[in-house]
């Protein structure tokens, strides 16, 4: 019987373009973007079982194979598409595997803040471990109607990233610590 395991599937356009536009205001440069090696070891530390990565792409217009290379080293499976200039082809494959999953054994973490995949995760509920890791200021509040749904932060859960990141945080009552407020 082989282990259990975690498949997490990155929707890296949608972390990318969340990460340049709504907290960055520009372009992330290569050193902003999260270490995604950090996302499978956060994933299967958190779940004491190994984590495969499924990394999507749309490659319709090219296919960035140093990244491609720096993924498969990552221990990533990039999932490279190609489709019509007005076709969603990431969106569409990470809904097919999700719903693909049901026929499969394993636990599931989606990286995304998109609602595209709020019905299929849930059609999954029940049956083993889901989360969602994006940040969660603009993760779809559809995702909190997902029973037994695990939410968790790229960056203050996964620690994904070198330096913080200029987001405004809500922070729990229990967490609050003046001294981040007083530095000088």
């Amino acid at each position: 019987m082989s282990e259990r395991n975690t498949w997490v599937l990155v929707d890296g356009e949608n972390i990318d373009a969340t990460l340049g536009s709504s907290i960055l205001g520009r372009r992330p440069q290569p050193e902003e973007r999260p270490r995604w090696d950090r996302l499978l070891g956060f994933v299967s530390e958190r779940w004491g079982q190994p984590a495969k990565g499924l990394f999507f792409l749309n490659a319709s217009s090219h296919l960035p194979m140093s990244f491609v290379q720096a993924l498969l080293a990552l221990g990533y499976q990039p999932v490279s598409l190609s489709g019509a200039s007005d076709e969603k082809v990431v969106d569409i494959a990470i809904q097919r595997t999700l719903r693909a999953l049901a026929a499969h054994d394993g636990d599931v973490v989606l990286v995304s803040h998109d609602r595209d995949f709020v019905d299929d995760l849930a059609g999954l509920a029940g049956s083993r471990r889901l989360g969602v890791l994006a940040f969660h200021e603009f993760r779809s509040s559809e995702y909190a109607s997902i029973p037994g749904l695990e939410l968790f932060d790229l960056e203050y859960d996964a620690d994904a990233f070198d330096a913080p990141l200029p987001r405004v945080r809500v922070i729990p009552i229990d967490e609050f610590d003046p001294e981040m407020f007083l530095q000088a």
